[in-house]
C-alpha cells in the first residue's frame, strides 16, 4: 500500500480520483467545449498550436484534453492513482499518442521529478496546489517549470478567515469512516443547491452567462466537501509570492468574498 492509499483510509486526505471517476461517467462534448472555451479564455489566447502544456494535478483530465483540442503538446500528472488512470482513460478516448499527450504520475512536491520535465509553454494548475499539503512550496516549484515568456495558471482557495477554519472542520468531519460524509451532504447540500439557483436567476436577470469550465454541480460539491488537505491563500499575497519569482500578473478571477478558488494567469518576463 503507497503513501496515497494510506492517507485516504486514514481519513487525512480525500479520495478525489474515486469522485473524478463517477464524473467521467456523465460528461460529453458540451463539457469539453466548455472547459475548451474557459482555458483559452482565461489564457487569452485563440489557440494553444505549437505550444508545450503542462497540466499539474489533472484530476480527471478535462483540462488536459481541452489543452489538446486547442492544438497543445500535453503532460499531464497527478499524485492519485485513480486520477491518472481518469486521466489515461479521456487520453484513450481522444486517440491521442504519447507524443502529442503523455500522461504521469508524481507529486507537484517531488522537485526532481519535476525538474525531469523541463519548461513549459503553458504551466496549468486549477485548484490543486492547496490539495498537496504544502501549498507554497508547491506553487514555487510549479513556477520553475514555466519558460521564458512562457503563462502560469493557476487556481487557490480563496481566504475567507474564520469561514476556511469551518470547511475545514467540515473536511475532515467528511473524511471520517462510516456515515459521516452523508451527515455532512444532508447538512449542507441545500445551502448549495440554493445559492445555485440564486446564482442562476441573478445571472438571468442582469443578461450574463455563467462560466463553466464544464464541471457537474454534484461532483463539485463533494470535492468541495471533502477535499483535504486543505489551504487557502489570501489574493495579494499570491501575488507578491509569484511575481518575486520574475513573473507578471496577467488578469486575475476574483472569488470575492466567497469560498471556492481565485484564478490568476502570469507570464514570466525572462
Amino acid at each position: 500500500m503507497d503513501a496515497h492509499e494510506l492517507e485516504v483510509r486514514s481519513g487525512s486526505r480525500f479520495d478525489f480520483g474515486a469522485n473524478w471517476q463517477r464524473f467521467l461517467r456523465e460528461i460529453d462534448e458540451t463539457d469539453v467545449g466548455l472547459a475548451s472555451e474557459a482555458l483559452l479564455q482565461s489564457l487569452e489566447v485563440d489557440t494553444l498550436v505549437g505550444k508545450s502544456f503542462l497540466d499539474v494535478g489533472s484530476g480527471s483530465g478535462l483540462s488536459s484534453l481541452a489543452a489538446y483540442r486547442a492544438g497543445a503538446c500535453v503532460v499531464s500528472f497527478d499524485f492519485d492513482p485513480r486520477s491518472v488512470e481518469c486521466t489515461e482513460e479521456l487520453r484513450r478516448r481522444s486517440m491521442a499518442g504519447e507524443a502529442e499527450w503523455t500522461v504521469l504520475r508524481g507529486s507537484a512536491l517531488d522537485v526532481e521529478f519535476l525538474a525531469s520535465l523541463g519548461e513549459f509553454d503553458v504551466v496549468y494548475s486549477w485548484g490543486v496546489l492547496h490539495h498537496t499539503g504544502n501549498m507554497w512550496a508547491g506553487l514555487d516549484h510549479v513556477t520553475r517549470r514555466v519558460a521564458g515568456g512562457g503563462q502560469l495558471l493557476i487556481a487557490l482557495y480563496n481566504d475567507q478567515g474564520w469561514l476556511s477554519r469551518y470547511w475545514l472542520l467540515v473536511k475532515k468531519i467528511y473524511n471520517r469512516s462510516g456515515a459521516h460524509s452523508w451527515v455532512i451532504l444532508a447538512i449542507h447540500a441545500p445551502y448549495f443547491i440554493a445559492a445555485r439557483v440564486a446564482g442562476n436567476v441573478r445571472n438571468a436577470l442582469i443578461g450574463r452567462a455563467r462560466i463553466s469550465r464544464g464541471m457537474k454541480f454534484w461532483r463539485d460539491m463533494v470535492d468541495w466537501l471533502g477535499g483535504i488537505p486543505f489551504e487557502v491563500a489570501d489574493r495579494s499575497q499570491v501575488v507578491s509570492y509569484v511575481e518575486a519569482r520574475k513573473f507578471q500578473l496577467q488578469n486575475m478571477k476574483s472569488a470575492g468574498r466567497q469560498h471556492g478558488c481565485n484564478e490568476w494567469v502570469f507570464r514570466r518576463h525572462d
